[in-house]
Formats: structure tokens, C-alpha cells, sequence
């Protein structure tokens, strides 16, 4: 079970658990009663590529495929993949038997790359021992939803009776308040939520909502804030 170390409005913290949002489909597919199987079917070879057929007939060969067909392979386009191998290629296509070395590439502002470097290990801030803090700074819902984009939303819930408590007392001055409070990583609450090691840094959003005894946290994560363009002139 995956936790989150979370601090409340009061700064009392405990650790609870993460778990993904379950939803039901709102449409089966396929045939009532009938079971659905996936499969993957071979679609093209090495010699029906643009660079194969370009060196045998020029790269004007618009004709040769009405004529001939070359870049179908009868022996082997349509049959079925049974499980596939990742494969590195070189920028001239060749098969590459050892990994690339991955270089971070840190961009500027206005677009020039100001640095390159090996990529540095970012460790997971959302179980460790400095909990992840209620700011205190909300957002109404309608304007959170117009901020920002949301990449996804992760129920937050209790373990025991005192974490009870603890997460319905947050979903109720949420749901009261009708708004969403940003969650912050880091001994000031002022760092992004990163989920696993090197996993993507987000915005955290809690969202709660209550029915007597019943409550629903959400946090919503999100690492894209929308933002109005400003013409020329201040207009």
C-alpha cells in the first residue's frame, strides 16, 4: 500500500494511504456476452521503409507502389506478434548493442539550452519523514479549474480510526469552504509532490468532500498552469 506523510491545518501529520480512483465504464465494447482480445499484427518490414524502397527506386517511386506493391512483404505483413523487444538505433538506423547515455538537457526561458549534464537521481518526497504541508492557500474550485490542468487525481484515505479523524475534519472545511488548498513537499511546504524516485514533480490540490459520517479525499496533481497571453501594448 502506498502512503503520503501529510501534514493537516493544525501541523499534526500522519502517514495514510494513496490509492488510484476506481470508476465504472460507461460503455462495455465488443458483443453482449462475448469476450474481447487484444493482438498485435506486423504491419511493416526493414525493406518496406521509406529509406529501403527510396535506394532501390529513386525518391520519386509513387508509381512503383501503385504497380508493385514493394513494400509489402506477403510472407510476413498481418502475422501475429506474440511479444516485442526494446531496440536502440543510431540516427542512421543502425542497431545499437549497449544503451545511449542519457544527457539532461537544461533549457532557458527563452528557448537556448543554457547546459548539459548527466541526470541526477531525485529522490520520492511524499512518504518521508518531513510531511507533505497543508499551505493554506485555497483556491476556489471553478478558478483551480481554470488555472491549472490536471494530469490526474489520487484518493487519499484513512487507516485506522484516528486517521479518520484526521482526513475527514480536512474533507470538511474543504467541502465547507467549497475550495481546493495546495499541498507542498519540504521543510516549507514550498516543493513539488515527486512520487517515486525521479518520477515527475507536481502541484498538489486536496480536494473533500463530506456526507455525514462518509468523506472523499481528493488530491489532484497537476504540473501545468495556464496562463493568458498579454498582446503588445498591455492589451
Amino acid at each position: 500500500m502506498r502512503k503520503i506523510n501529510l501534514m493537516n491545518q493544525d501541523k499534526r501529520n500522519a502517514k495514510v494511504a494513496l490509492d488510484t480512483l476506481k470508476y465504472e465504464l460507461p460503455y462495455e465494447m465488443g458483443l453482449k456476452g462475448k469476450t474481447i482480445s487484444f493482438k498485435r499484427y506486423l504491419a511493416c518490414t526493414d525493406l518496406g521503409t521509406h529509406e529501403a524502397i527510396a535506394e532501390s527506386n529513386s525518391e520519386d517511386y509513387g508509381q512503383v507502389l501503385i504497380e508493385t506493391d514493394p513494400e509489402i512483404d506477403v510472407e510476413k505483413i498481418g502475422t501475429t506478434i506474440s511479444g516485442t523487444d526494446v531496440v536502440y538505433l543510431s540516427n542512421d538506423g543502425t542497431v545499437m548493442y549497449s544503451p545511449p547515455k542519457i544527457l539532461e538537457s537544461i533549457i532557458a526561458p527563452d528557448g537556448t539550452e543554457k547546459e548539459r549534464r548527466d541526470p541526477q537521481d531525485v529522490p520520492g518526497n511524499v512518504a518521508e519523514e518531513l510531511p507533505v504541508r497543508w499551505t493554506g492557500k485555497k483556491l476556489d474550485k471553478k478558478e483551480a479549474v481554470l488555472k491549472f490542468v490536471f494530469q490526474k487525481s489520487i484518493q487519499i484515505k484513512h487507516t485506522d480510526g484516528l486517521t479518520f479523524d484526521f482526513l475527514h475534519s480536512m474533507a470538511k472545511e474543504l467541502q465547507d469552504e467549497n475550495a481546493l488548498v495546495f499541498l507542498g513537499a519540504g521543510s516549507k511546504g514550498k516543493d513539488p509532490l515527486i512520487f517515486q524516485a525521479n518520477g515527475t514533480p507536481y502541484r498538489g490540490f486536496l480536494e473533500g468532500r463530506v456526507d455525514g459520517d462518509k468523506y472523499k479525499l481528493l488530491l489532484h496533481l497537476s504540473n501545468m498552469e495556464l496562463k493568458s497571453v498579454v498582446k503588445a501594448g498591455g492589451k
